[in-house]
């Protein structure tokens, strides 16, 4: 049978469905169509919702539960990890090449996935969310290469986990590491994983009912953004920092 789905209003502003009409199977997909302007997203996960569709498929909305999230003072790497990064070289800095991290996750090889989410059109829609100071990127450097990074958007105090890649081993791992230290430095305690996977679980990722995240979400959101919380140099810290500062 067909999967009947609301589709959105052209009002970028007009509320999104309730989300425990969501579907359970695929698991979390809320309606289709409208637009990603910065708008319409920031609408979005303001109520726990996010799209994600592959070329060729209109735009989905989702809001699956349970989420995965990560509880940022919590963050934890494994010992033997922590250990390889007391000698590390590289270096983690934020907001420095948002685009070059979106393009390595949209070209970033998936087990199981042939092809990328990861469209031109969302790539153009989360850099102008980018340049109006909603999205934001953590990067790893080895010297001048890029080996890892993460991105996502920031409201309030509450931040979305968009995508991470590793050009090298173990660099999203510090890009996460990184994000989580920034975070929770700023008084921002939650990151939004998304969906569930054993990767993310493996790092310390927990399932969150969707009634416990939207609630947290709700308050979250709606509190200022912590001051100075992605002013340039903020986010530029060793990678040998994190090997003391996530333990387990």
């Amino acid at each position: 049978m067909p999967i009947r789905l609301p589709l959105l209003p052209a009002d970028p502003d007009a509320p999104f469905p309730p989300a425990d009409g969501a579907h359970r199977v695929p698991n979390g997909l809320l309606a289709m169509g409208g637009d990603l302007s910065p708008a319409r997203l920031l609408n979005a996960y303001r109520h726990g919702v996010f799209p994600w569709f592959s070329e060729g498929e209109p735009i989905l909305w989702w809001c699956p539960d349970p989420r995965m999230v990560f509880d940022t003072a919590a963050f934890r790497l494994a010992s033997r990890f922590r250990r390889t990064l007391r000698g590390s070289a590289w270096e983690v800095r934020a907001d420095t090449a948002f685009d070059r991290v979106v393009l390595a996750c949209a070209l970033a090889p998936r087990p199981g996935q042939d092809g990328t989410w990861i469209t031109q059109e969302m790539m153009d829609a989360y850099g102008e969310l980018h340049r109006l100071g909603h999205a934001h990127s953590v990067e790893v450097y080895d010297g001048r290469r890029l080996v890892g990074g993460i991105y996502g958007v920031g409201i309030g105090r509450m931040f979305f986990g968009e995508s991470m890649f590793s050009a090298v081993s173990g660099g999203s791992k510090v890009a996460l590491a990184g994000l989580c230290r920034i975070l929770a430095r700023a008084g921002c305690p939650l990151l939004d994983a998304q969906v569930e996977n054993p990767h993310l679980a493996s790092l310390g990722g927990r399932r969150l009912p969707r009634p416990a995240f939207l609630a947290e979400v709700a308050r979250l959101a709606a509190e200022p953004r912590p001051a100075g919380l992605w002013a340039p140099g903020n986010g530029v810290f060793p990678a040998s920092a994190l090997a003391d500062a996530a333990r387990d």
